[in-house]
């Protein structure tokens, strides 16, 4: 247990009802008690509230409630403190500024959730769940949150580990204990068998990951053409709001316009892009360069096209920059009746000026990225990109072993692969997990959490 204890404003700093400051540690209860005029917070049960007021330098700061939450019952283990005093931004750094002075220390970001992890409070997967409920932006993304938070992927990878295990208890035993089995006839008809058994369970989680990945992390969508097309526009109908600039100027959007949607538990980090032309102008060539980038980046590409006109150079040359991409050919300007045809997979006709096709869309979008509908309460999606690397990882080493065992090598030879899937394993739910992981990883959190 760590012997300091620390301090951090748990709320965010602004104008509020309430701000609450948060001290964990040993001596949280002491430190909060040489400020704290009300109750013996020594003396008070666990998971108590207390009204009193915080005094420092015999000057009244803030009139106050104080939880109390005493070790081993807490998010830390440890003993917490909790002070809601009145919210803005002043009063909390009063509060915070005194409880340093009597021997607190500044938490680091993510410092509570890297002592509930340490102290064996949660598991990784727990932690990392935590900073997805504060960051989710859906019904969707929240309970996959949950679901991780309440263990469900720790469960399932200790269930991996539980299994590969048992495969690899078979091979010590083959090698302390050669006379009770025949090498060939262990690899093959029991390691060989289990392994391809463990593949088949990973490669059903990473089919659905991708369900899970755009669940919790949205999908980075670029809304391109040439300029005058309608881009803004579009974003605008998407957005439901005017947030980009439009008008029958060409180049009007100069730098990217940015924005989120969610459109059926799908969000959509939009980008709309500076018209794509040739330009002489520097400012509009810096937005151009953007666009080009922002295509690169981007998961699905929103290609708007004129309804009103035949497709120019421009046209073809981004259809075939974006030929590699997950793509929607939006015609849009179908208000007006000079149709001209376009014919690509995935097209839609829309209005955006009269907002007319934009539910088409949607569902369109929707259909290409979640196929049905998809079962939270009954199934398990990995969606954090750091278990899904770390579960590819880990199929890699059993697929090695498999290969170990086709090409008659010693057995010992497939443990190594074995025991490199269970560790890559591990490291998902924090069991081998390197300090500099750790440190990147709770860097990450907010501060007070």
């Amino acid at each position: 247990m760590n012997k300091d204890t620390i301090v951090a404003i748990s709320t965010a700093l602004g104008q509020g009802a309430i701000s609450i400051v948060r001290l964990s540690g040993d001596e949280a209860i002491q430190i909060t008690s040489k400020v704290f005029k009300g109750k013996d917070l020594s003396k008070v049960p666990t998971h108590t509230v207390h009204y009193g007021h915080i005094f420092h330098n015999d000057k009244v700061i803030d009139e106050v409630l104080v939880t109390v939450f005493k070790n081993p019952r807490s998010f830390t283990t440890e003993d917490i403190v909790e002070i809601n005093c009145h919210g803005g931004v002043f009063v909390a750094n009063k509060i915070l500024q005194a409880l340093l002075i009597e021997g607190a220390r500044a938490a680091n970001p993510g410092e509570f959730t890297e002592r509930a992890f340490l102290n064996g409070r949660i598991d990784l997967t727990q932690a990392e769940a935590v900073m997805d409920i504060i960051e989710a932006k859906s019904d969707l993304s929240l309970s996959l949150a949950n679901k991780g938070l309440d263990g469900d992927i720790y469960r399932l990878i200790a269930d991996l580990r539980s299994e590969l295990l048992n495969t690899i208890a078979h091979i010590e035993v083959n090698i302390d204990y050669p006379e009770y089995d025949d090498v060939i006839e262990l690899s093959n008809t029991i390691i060989k068998p289990e392994i391809e058994k463990l593949i088949v369970k990973i490669n059903k989680l990473l089919e659905k990951a991708s369900y899970g990945k755009v669940i919790k992390d949205g999908v980075k969508t670029a809304i391109i053409g040439r300029p005058n097309v309608g881009k803004s526009s579009l974003l605008n109908a998407l957005l439901r709001e005017d947030k980009a600039i439009v008008t029958e100027i060409q180049g009007t959007t100069r730098d990217t316009v940015e924005g989120s949607v969610n459109i059926g538990g799908i969000i959509l980090n939009l980008v709309d892009t500076a018209g794509i032309r040739k330009s002489t102008d520097i400012v509009e060539s810096i937005g151009i360069q953007k666009a080009k980038a922002a295509i690169e980046e981007a998961e699905l590409i929103l290609f708007v096209l004129d309804n009103s006109q035949t497709l120019t150079e421009e046209d073809k040359q981004l259809l075939e920059l974006t030929s590699n991409k997950k793509r929607i050919v939006i015609v849009n300007k179908t208000d007006i009746n000079k149709e001209v045809l376009h014919n690509y997979e995935n097209r839609v006709s829309v209005s955006a000026l009269n907002k007319t096709g934009i539910t088409e869309l949607e569902e369109l979008i929707r259909s290409m990225f979640l196929t049905g509908e998809i079962n939270i309460t009954d199934q398990t999606y990995i969606s954090n990109a750091r278990h899904i690397a770390k579960l590819t990882e880990a199929m890699g080493a059993l697929h090695e072993s498999i290969l170990a065992i086709n090409d008659d090598l010693p057995i010992d030879m497939a443990e190594i692969d074995l025991k490199n899937a269970w560790q890559l394993l591990g490291e998902i739910i924090g069991d081998t997990s390197s300090t500099s992981l750790l440190d990147e990883l709770f860097s990450k959190f907010c501060l007070g959490k």
